[in-house]
């Protein structure tokens, strides 16, 4: 499970990362008041890799902590 909770969080710095320089692109090609609204798409895939990110963290700690009850008993 570590795994795949590594690849979605590189899939999604990756996906903002792409969608924000994409959208740069095409606004200076078509004009930004027809692309700008596309810039929610990427900030909403930052959100999912910080989201994401701090889960991982979290559960991390959670992990860690469960094993140092374990071993304290």
């Amino acid at each position: 499970m570590e795994t795949y909770n590594k690849i979605m969080l590189y899939f999604w710095l990756a996906a903002s990362i792409l969608t924000t320089i994409i959208v740069t692109i095409m606004g200076f090609v078509e004009g930004f008041d027809r692309w700008s609204l596309y810039y929610v798409f990427a900030g909403m895939s930052a959100l999912m890799y910080l989201f994401k990110r701090w889960m991982m963290k979290r559960m991390q700690r959670h992990i860690e902590y469960l094993e140092q009850q374990k071993e304290s008993r």
